[in-house]
């Protein structure tokens, strides 16, 4: 996976995440702030199991419920912070869509990779054709599915006894 450098944001993501959450009648309790740090800990593609895996063996003593991952997982996504990638399998991939640039990405169908890359020219193309339909473009995603270039190489033939002969 190509690493997507972060970008200066104005507020943190926990104080974003406490705001959206004030503004839908919640609060930001200790475990989704929790939830919120170990999100974006690092910038990795993620499952919710994967984050319930990684909250579980945390050696702190801090306990998160899983019911409680589920839906700040859902808060998160509306508030902005993160979003769903497609995935061949169906299964919900999430990633970082606050504090990173417009990215997108190319998805292997065979082994599952996801390849993120910044493309201006996507950008100005998608921008043009918004314009001619006198449409304001907000932003887009684009998720181009195939093979990788692992996955495209061919298997190396194992050669039979009798074919030495």
């Amino acid at each position: 996976m190509t690493e997507l450098s972060s970008i200066e944001v104005a507020v943190a993501p926990a104080d974003k995440f406490r705001e959206y959450l004030a503004m839908q009648g919640k609060r930001l309790t200790r475990e989704k702030s929790i939830i919120v740090d170990e999100v974006f800990a690092s910038h990795e593609h993620f499952d919710v199991e994967q984050l319930i895996e990684r909250l579980t063996s945390r050696t702190d003593g801090t306990r998160v419920s899983r019911s409680t991952v589920y839906r700040a997982i859902g808060d998160l996504e509306k508030a902005g912070l993160i979003r769903k990638v497609a995935r061949p399998d169906n299964r919900p991939i999430y990633e970082h869509d606050y504090g990173y640039p417009q990215h997108d990405h190319l998805i292997c169908g065979k082994c599952k990779q996801l390849i993120e890359f910044e493309a201006d020219e996507i950008s100005r193309i998608l921008e043009d054709v918004a314009a001619r339909h006198g449409f304001l473009m907000e932003g887009h995603r684009m998720e181009v599915f195939g093979l990788c270039a692992d996955c495209r190489r061919p298997a190396r033939r194992r050669h039979r006894k009798l074919e030495h002969i």
